[in-house]
């Protein structure tokens, strides 16, 4: 009798914790069948090379308008329909449009930025404890962990300090679950609407920033259109927010479930690195990203998926599978990393453009924060903790902190 496939996604099994369908689901069946919102199958994957493979295999598709490709909901089928920017395309267009913006990403580049990195982690910090926590506690989500990547990505844009903090309120009233569709809604069009007038001053007046980058080579020469450099700049800004910010909590919250590692922390900062590889690892902020659909019949993890049919990697599953790290649902920040790395941020020519950036900011985050408030304490036990639905991207919605 054939089993039914299950729904998908499935519920983390705690606040922090992964599904635990994930676990079982790599011993008997790596690649199977779930059943998404609308009723349509497609298939998971759950072994970390099969997730290589899915990442990585020129026969599957990122164009959101093929046959068969998998959405989670009716708002991303909605969105489906919308032109697609280079995250949504499949080569040669995808590395064509993602290659107008890459140079602002790269290593070389974020190692210029690390001085602003570095400040504005400072400055927000300084912010923080002059401010104090004498009328009782304050909301570390709120005060530091929005406006730090928040602050960054804006000023990588071109966006002038002053317009700072009224764009990282609107992009958090865009991702906060507690806000209504409408607000939502509206906050979305705020934004689209303040770059698309930032597009119109950089064409008259280029300055030394992404936006301007774009205007001047690629949209006179045209090679897009506005609405292109729009898109481009609006999914830089969104795509990987809510993930930092959720990454910069959830390390502060492991770290306190791990006090002999914290204590390792404050006693020697250059640690920070080791622990932001590990933290990326064992939380995977960005879990239900890696989609795609077959132009061909293909063989994934022995399991054949035919033409047209769905599949969706889960590269959080991947980050705990037992055959590629030791002991994967510990979290080490002295796990040594061999030939593979974990795919927090995807794999292959899709992997996560901002990955450098991502990297330097919660290191920053992470050799300092202890430095300048080392009796910081959570204001909530870690199990009443606000975290983000069940069903969701793993995260925090607010940490009351003290210090």
């Amino acid at each position: 009798m054939a089993v039914e496939a299950p729904d998908f996604p499935f519920n983390r099994a705690s606040g922090l914790e992964p599904p635990a369908e994930y676990a079982r689901l790599r011993k008997t069946a790596p690649v199977s069948q779930i059943k998404l919102f609308d009723g349509t199958l497609a298939w998971l994957v759950t072994k970390y090379h099969d997730v290589c493979q899915v990442s990585t295999d020129e026969r599957l598709s990122k164009e959101r308008t093929r046959p068969g490709f998998p959405e989670l909901s009716a708002g991303g089928k909605a969105a489906a329909k919308n032109k697609p920017t280079f995250v949504d395309m499949d080569a040669p267009d995808h590395m064509r449009q993602r290659g107008m913006v890459e140079p602002l990403f790269v290593a070389d580049h974020i190692r210029t930025l690390q001085p602003y990195i570095q400040k504005t982690v400072d400055d927000l910090l300084d912010e923080l404890i002059s401010n104090g926590c004498a009328n009782g506690p304050v909301d570390l989500v709120e005060k530091f962990a929005l406006p730090v990547p928040s602050y960054i990505i804006y000023t990588i844009l071109g966006v002038p300090f002053e317009d700072l903090a009224f764009l990282t309120q609107q992009n958090a009233i865009r991702t906060n679950g507690s806000a209504t569709a409408r607000e939502a809604s509206t906050a979305n069009q705020e934004l689209l609407a303040y770059l698309a007038q930032l597009v119109d001053q950089r064409s008259v007046e280029p300055k030394d920033d992404l936006i301007s980058k774009l205007v001047v080579e690629q949209l006179r020469p045209g090679h897009i259109e506005k609405s292109d450099a729009v898109a481009i700049a609006f999914l830089l800004l969104v795509a990987g927010n809510a993930t930092m910010v959720n990454m910069i909590v959830l390390g502060i919250v492991t770290l306190f479930q791990h006090p002999d590692q914290l204590a390792e922390l404050k006693a020697d900062s250059s640690l920070a690195p080791a622990f932001v590889e590990e933290l990326c690892r064992y939380h995977t902020g960005s879990a239900l990203a890696l989609k795609r659909t077959a132009k061909v019949d293909v063989v994934i993890g022995g399991q054949l998926i035919k033409a047209g049919e769905g599949i969706i990697a889960s590269n959080q599953s991947a980050n705990r599978d037992e055959d590629i790290f030791e002991n994967p649902d510990d979290f080490n920040l002295h796990r040594t990393w061999e030939k593979n790395d974990a795919l927090g941020f995807g794999f292959g020519p899709h992997r996560c453009i901002a990955e450098p950036l991502a990297k330097a900011e919660l290191i920053a985050v992470f050799a300092t924060i202890f430095k300048k408030l080392p009796n910081l304490k959570l204001a909530v036990e870690i199990d009443k903790i606000n975290y983000t639905p069940l069903r969701k991207d793993v995260g925090i919605a607010d940490l009351p902190v003290t210090w």
